[in-house]
């Protein structure tokens, strides 16, 4: 095999040789948009570099997290080197955020005109969705924004050895990277996650999809089951439903969105069903019998038992940390099946190894690898004391509508033992959101007991995502919600509702003792 080249292994419980297979210059489909991403993210000819001496740091991993600590290690002066055996960029680039928000954004069209007539559009219900149209756009601008992490760039413009083939661990201090030593002062584990499948008889028989394989889709399927109602199943449902799709989603739990706010995951549920999309909660999934154009899934949901025809799978049930073949034993780092077992600090039982991203942390967010990249540059080449545990860190459902959140939930709360007031402000009261035809969503707001001092957020608004970060700057920078309420907001914008909320805190200020007080007031100054 070339050096710095590999193969991607079969997709999780997808039969070699099957239409899930992708080999590295087989990223299907084979055209010239994911020949210009290959080119860039793992190029067929290059070459790795001879090592230096030694590096103040070695990052495993070429994700967001592995790009961030190297990008930000060398721009400080340090010597780095980067490895990576699949693609760089990984899932977020690859098959992750860039594909499925592009994926998103052309769903949310055909959404719009679909609700057109409310808006007052006389549609005469001609026209859909080009599904081969829309995938070539995703390939299109993900191969655009690959540039930003490609090997070259990194190598060229920002000084990183980056070395493209599987490396292990040789001792506490060296990596093994196809035969070449690298020898280092302190170095970064950010090998990410995969998708991780449930263990459903004749599901890997039957064939499935996961996020790494569902964008290479050029024809659209008439029938798709989605297993798993979180934040990736249903964005994925929603959106492959307006896009022509007839989807079904299945959770074994008894609420979509189980990490969240109860109310919103309600919302978003009866959303589901008035687009026509199938959902099956408290659902047991039996076996997976058929192959080919048709899957037969047996269920029972809530008691009903069900075959459900469908022609594609789509499992967004979970993920796995990336900790095989590096050998972390030799180096003296012990991981679990939840990842890489660190500190608060960051630090493995290797003092001079870190971890950042996927491969440690239990939320695995882009922008949660890209704050504990942040983390290591700090504490692994300057003998920072950041914690983890000090982040405040929002994340948001890309759904429509979305849902944001920051901090804890009523839910939360109350496992705390944190005693709270809730303020909440619905969309249907927002002027903007009127006029927008956009109602259906709300604002909650939680506080710790006595006190302005915000705890937790749920939005759920068509624009949660840009929403929340004015209330998670406030919780950062210790700005109670009272003040909130003197921000001046433009008229009309749904972001208003967090100003209104902080009028409603105000409000309760109020008591009858101050109000008796102003009255008195304003009688002696008549």
């Amino acid at each position: 095999m070339p050096e710095g080249r590999g193969q991607v292994d079969a997709i999780h419980g997808s039969p070699s040789g099957s239409p899930y297979h992708v080999a590295y210059g087989e990223i299907l489909p084979a055209d010239a948009h994911n020949a210009a991403l290959i080119d860039n993210v793992h190029p067929a000819d290059w070459t790795n570099p001879e090592p230096a001496p030694r590096y103040n740091m070695v990052v495993v991993g070429g994700g967001t997290a592995g790009l961030i600590t190297a990008a930000g290690s060398a721009g400080l002066g340090a010597k780095v080197a980067l490895v990576e055996r699949h693609l760089l960029g990984g899932d977020c680039l690859n098959v992750g955020c860039v594909p499925s928000k592009a994926l998103i954004r052309s769903s949310r069209v055909f959404g719009e005109i679909r609700d057109g007539a409310r808006l007052g559009w006389a549609l005469d219900g001609r026209g859909g969705a080009d599904f081969a149209a829309v995938m070539e756009r995703l390939r299109r601008l993900r191969a655009r924004i690959s540039d930003h992490d490609s090997a070259r760039r990194y190598r060229d413009e920002l000084g990183v050895d980056v070395f493209l083939g599987s490396g292990r661990f040789t001792g506490p201090d060296t990596l093994d990277v196809n035969g070449q030593t690298l020898r280092f002062k302190r170095a970064c584990i950010a090998t990410g996650a995969r998708a991780a499948a449930p263990p459903i008889d004749g599901l890997p028989a039957a064939g499935f999809h996961t996020n790494e394989t569902i964008f290479s889709l050029t024809e659209r399927p008439r029938r798709l089951a989605v297993i798993g109602a979180g934040p990736i199943g249903c964005e994925l449902a929603q959106a492959f439903a307006r896009l022509g799709c007839e989807v079904t989603i299945i959770e074994q739990g008894a609420q979509f969105l189980p990490r969240e706010d109860a109310d919103a995951a309600e919302l978003l549920a009866r959303v589901f069903a008035r687009e026509g999309i199938g959902i099956r909660l408290d659902a047991r999934m039996d076996r997976v019998t058929g192959t080919g154009t048709e899957k037969r899934i047996h269920l029972d949901a809530r008691g009903s038992e069900e075959v459900l025809a469908v022609d594609e799978i789509l499992v967004a049930a979970g993920r796995a940390p990336n900790v095989e073949g590096l050998d972390l034993e030799a180096a003296g780092v012990q991981y679990d099946r939840d990842g890489v077992r660190v500190n608060d600090r960051l630090q493995t039982s290797n003092p001079i190894i870190y971890a950042a991203g996927d491969v440690c942390l239990p939320t695995k967010f882009t922008h949660m690898s890209d704050a504990t990249a942040r983390i290591v540059i700090q504490n692994a080449l300057f003998l920072g004391r950041k914690k983890l545990s000090a982040l405040v860190v929002p994340w948001c459902t890309y759904t429509t509508p979305e849902i944001a959140h920051v901090g804890v939930n009523e839910r939360e709360a109350k496992a705390r033992g944190m005693v709270v007031d809730t303020f909440i402000r619905a969309l249907a009261d927002v002027d903007r959101a009127v006029l927008d035809g956009e109602e259906e969503g709300f604002v909650k707001v939680h506080v710790q007991r006595g006190s302005d001092t915000i705890v937790g957020a749920t939005i759920v608004a068509r624009h949660a995502g840009e929403m929340i970060s004015e209330i998670t700057l406030a919780m950062n920078a210790g700005v109670g919600l009272s003040r909130l309420a003197g921000v001046i907001h433009p008229y009309p914008t749904q972001a208003e509702a967090i100003k209104q909320i902080g009028d409603a805190y105000n409000r309760t200020r109020l008591t009858p003792r101050v109000k008796q007080l102003f009255s008195a007031w304003f009688r002696w100054t008549r």
